[in-house]
């Protein structure tokens, strides 16, 4: 006997988090048998929601199905639980994951969009696909009563693209953060990292985790515009660091749409532009940061980078200049000076600024100099002055 799908009214003021719980709390108890109800919280909440209702309902078998990373055959799965009979009630946490990995799998494959989100078959997850098709041997052959939990976009994915499963739910319930755990989950998620660089050791399902959790606290309901800038800004990094470039751009720009004075999120997206070889953005970008905080060394120094790039020699001498300015030692931008200068011909203050970076390199490392010496004279950029008498007399010092 098919479930009774009931209809729920948009126009209604959302239910209070507790309100929730507790019809969800009445529709597990009611159940006996197969039945699929979809619960809307994010994972952290999902663990304590669990804890709650194995308490309050013990006299039913309950089990917890934690999926940390993608799945195909989700039938399957189901069919080989140990004890699966005695089952009364299973938990399933960790499908998003399956549904996120395969929009960047098709990104990767170079979709176009109205492919990635179209509605077609070929724009389903292979997951939603099985249980489209399995729906009747779900309700045939499990006597669970199934509880998805289920952050918002994963929840839209199942509305759009598994419909066929989807309407055989029996209820849809949203369970909220309450403003103060929302706010501890977001400081968390952003701060929880003793420095951004350990993302670059995460796993891809570290990794992917960490971007649905995220994802999962912009989408709260009552999250707050200075936070959610936080979060996009945090997800742009973790983009960043998988050198997913133009994502990390989307992110940054999310980000400062809603603040746009965060000076770090266009010093980063500057640097994720010259990755993409987008030097004008990218030039445009360290403007914007250098408005904020006028004395950040590395836009100046990267900024210097990008106009040479675009042949703007003088501009980018003097944004090297400014970079040493605040930072006089920095023997890279006394390096990077003097091969641009030796481009424009100014063949003396070249040495000069060459000359000056072999002696700040050290300085600053207390070593002696003769590697770098050696790179200069290898590096093709610096041909304009290798032939000059000084430049000769510098590198055979």
């Amino acid at each position: 006997m098919k479930p009774q799908t009931i209809d729920w009214d948009e126009d209604l003021p959302p239910a209070e988090p507790e309100e929730e719980y507790r019809a969800l709390v009445r529709s597990i108890k009611r159940t006996d048998g197969f039945r699929l109800l979809f619960v809307e919280c994010s994972p952290a909440q999902g663990e304590r929601w669990i804890a709650r209702v194995k308490t309050d309902i013990p006299q039913q078998k309950i089990e917890v199905l934690r999926l940390k990373e993608s799945v195909y055959d989700f039938y399957n799965l189901i069919e080989e639980l140990p004890n699966r009979d005695r089952i009364n009630v299973l938990f399933v946490q960790g499908l998003e994951y399956s549904l996120y990995e395969y929009e960047q799998e098709k990104k990767k494959l170079g979709w176009e969009s109205k492919d990635i989100y179209s509605y077609s078959w070929r724009g389903v997850p292979p997951v939603l696909i099985n249980l489209n098709q399995q729906r009747e041997r779900f309700r045939d052959n499990f006597k669970i009563c199934f509880v998805f939990l289920l952050p918002k976009f994963a929840i839209d994915y199942f509305i759009q693209r598994a419909p066929d499963f989807f309407d055989w739910r029996s209820s849809l319930f949203k369970l909220s953060m309450d403003g103060e755990s929302l706010q501890a989950e977001s400081i968390k998620a952003c701060s929880e990292r003793g420095k951004k660089e350990d993302y670059l050791f995460l796993t891809p399902e570290e990794r992917k985790r960490e971007l649905v959790k995220i994802q999962t606290l912009i989408d709260e309901e009552g999250q707050t515009s200075e936070q959610k800038a936080e979060l996009f800004y945090e997800q742009a990094l973790l983009y960043d660091f998988a050198e997913q470039y133009a994502k990390a751009i989307a992110s940054y720009d999310k980000a400062l749409e809603i603040k746009p004075d965060l000076h770090e999120a266009w010093y980063n997206r500057g640097n994720a532009l010259c990755n993409l070889g987008r030097w004008k953005e990218a030039i445009a970008s360290y403007d914007k940061a250098l408005e904020i905080q006028p004395d950040r060394h590395a836009a100046w120094y990267n900024q210097g980078i990008a106009l040479g790039n675009i042949g703007r020699l003088e501009d980018a001498i003097a944004s090297y200049d400014k970079a040493l300015e605040i930072k006089p030692y920095d023997h890279e931008a006394w390096y990077n000076r003097g091969i641009l200068l030796g481009n424009m011909g100014r063949l003396e203050e070249a040495i000069i600024s060459v000359n000056l970076s072999i002696q700040n390199l050290q300085q600053i490392l207390n070593l002696n100099p003769d590697k770098y010496r050696e790179m200069a004279k290898a590096d093709s950029d610096i041909d304009s002055i290798r032939s000059h008498t000084r430049f000769q007399a510098l590198i055979h010092e």
